[in-house]
């Protein structure tokens, strides 16, 4: 980089945003961006191109037919300097990225980063130059490609940070016969830097896995290596929430807990980022009584099994509760279409709507809606703590059995539907009932109001969170500043 175009990044710094091809990846990348942006910064989002074709389709059936490959442009018209562009992840656009995951995955290891690169390459030449990375902790690229470019190396972390923790700490649990054994002790870990004791139980899906040689595994170990050579970590989290795991990486990293990072108006998306079109629930729920709808999701990347899908049918139909369920044509695989009980749409008539996707936090935030059945995702947890919702949680993958302890049992806002095997239908319908009313209901929905109202004093003018963003930004630009004194 010349000395120009250091002294023009300094005038106006650049971040380059690359999220992962998830919807719980996607979210929170876009509401970084818009808020960096916000402060006068040059913001460069990256999709791939998959995700890119997803949002299109979905966007073209929600604009009657309208092509918008512009995602951004009315936040530019707002008078943001938001860029986007796509990249590679080395697959055909036909490939069946949810049938052929490990396949995916390894791809993310071995072909993506060369992609990256490359664009990285081209748009160094952009006006104003980058001049910092911002890369999702579950990529594997992140400070090699920053490095090879002189941009400042940001870990953007998006689940909550004792899980973070978990995963930089592989080597004690390995050390300690919790990890990568083919016999795992069954005692409590009480030895991670800033986790209050857990169980093995909770610690995340794939730490409880006795085969370590699975491509997941492998882009976990690559990714936290590469995430511990980060210059600065981001959590979309806040210390109000988790103040242990916070202080112990602070102590290790320059780390900001900036979130949880919503948008500015919780109902009112600025950019649409949807991989699936949504389904407008609102006058649907305008019928119902206030807090009688039970909101059912199991997020947009984890898979279920028919068996499980037809029990929880079941037990919604014998609760009586009024639901809205969010199944994605792929929740089982995307070769089953047939997951649903015979006859269960019928049976539901208008005390139930079943759709593929909807506008999530609309639906959480509306009167109707009195709790939520969750695959305790950690955007999906964030939302229903902001809108005070109580939770049941039924956990499928990854950071979801983790989320499910802090929702349970430490933050007491929420109920658990089985433990390991799912219950029959008539316990599902139990604990339906049990979460939208009666005395434990009320109990749990004062612990959400109180975590609520941590929430909210994070992200105040004042709040923890929003401090941690400033010092995030003066900590990028100082270190702007001292990549200037180089040359």
């Amino acid at each position: 980089m010349g000395e120009n175009q250091v002294h023009q990044s300094l005038k106006r710094p650049h971040f380059i945003i690359i999220p992962p091809p998830f919807q719980g990846h996607i979210n929170p990348s876009v509401q970084l961006t818009l808020k960096l942006a916000s402060r006068g910064f040059t913001v460069t989002f990256v999709n791939t191109e998959f995700s890119h074709d997803q949002i299109k389709k979905s966007r073209k059936h929600l604009s009657n037919g309208e092509d918008d490959d512009d995602i951004f442009a009315g936040s530019r018209e707002s008078g943001l300097d938001i860029r986007y562009r796509t990249v590679s992840d080395g697959f055909p656009l036909s490939f069946d990225r949810s049938l052929h995951r490990d396949q995916f995955v390894e791809g993310r290891i071995h072909v993506s980063p060369a992609h990256v690169d490359d664009l990285v390459g081209k748009l160094m030449a952009s006006d104003p130059p980058p001049t910092c990375l911002v890369a999702d902790s579950f990529s594997t690229w992140g400070s090699s490609i920053a490095w090879k470019y002189g941009l400042v190396n940001v870990s953007f972390w998006t689940q909550p940070a004792v899980v973070f923790m978990l995963y930089y700490h592989l080597d004690l649990l390995k050390k300690n016969g919790h990890y990568g054994s083919k016999v795992l002790r069954k005692d409590t870990v009480d030895y991670i830097p800033g986790v209050a004791s857990i169980e093995p139980r909770d610690l995340t899906s794939f730490l409880q896995e006795t085969d370590t040689s699975t491509v997941m595994h492998r882009l976990i170990e690559k990714a936290f290596q590469d995430a511990k050579n980060a210059d600065l970590i981001i959590i979309n989290t806040a210390e109000e929430l988790e103040p242990g795991p916070i202080s112990a990486l602070k102590e290790k990293h320059p780390t900001y807990a900036i979130g949880p990072i919503f948008p500015s108006h919780f109902t009112n998306r600025a950019v649409e980022m949807n991989l699936w079109s949504e389904s407008d629930c609102t006058r649907w729920l305008d019928g119902k009584p206030p807090g009688s709808v039970l909101y059912a999701s199991f997020g947009s990347f984890a898979h279920s099994n028919k068996e499980d899908i037809e029990t929880i049918a079941n037990g919604l139909l014998l609760s009586g509760v009024s639901f809205i369920w969010v199944l994605r044509p792929d929740i089982v695989s995307s070769e089953v279409k047939d997951f649903l009980p015979n006859g269960f749409q019928e049976n539901v008539g208008n005390k139930g709507l079943v759709v593929p996707w909807c506008k999530q936090n609309v639906v959480l935030a509306h009167s109707a809606v009195g709790g939520f059945l969750t695959h305790c995702g950690w955007n999906s947890t964030l939302e229903s703590i902001w809108v005070g919702l109580p939770l049941i949680c039924f956990p499928l993958v990854g950071d979801q059995t983790t989320n499910r302890k802090l929702v349970v049992d430490d933050w007491k806002i929420g109920i658990d539907l089985c433990k390991g095997k799912l219950v029959s239908s008539d316990e599902v319908a139990e604990r339906i009932k049990l979460l939208m009313c009666g005395e434990t209901s009320n109990e749990l929905r004062k612990n959400v109001t109180k975590l609520r109202k941590k929430l909210e004093s994070a992200l105040g003018r004042n709040g923890a969170s929003q401090m941690n963003f400033d010092k995030f930004v003066d900590d990028v630009k100082d270190r702007i500043e001292r990549r200037k004194k180089k040359f």
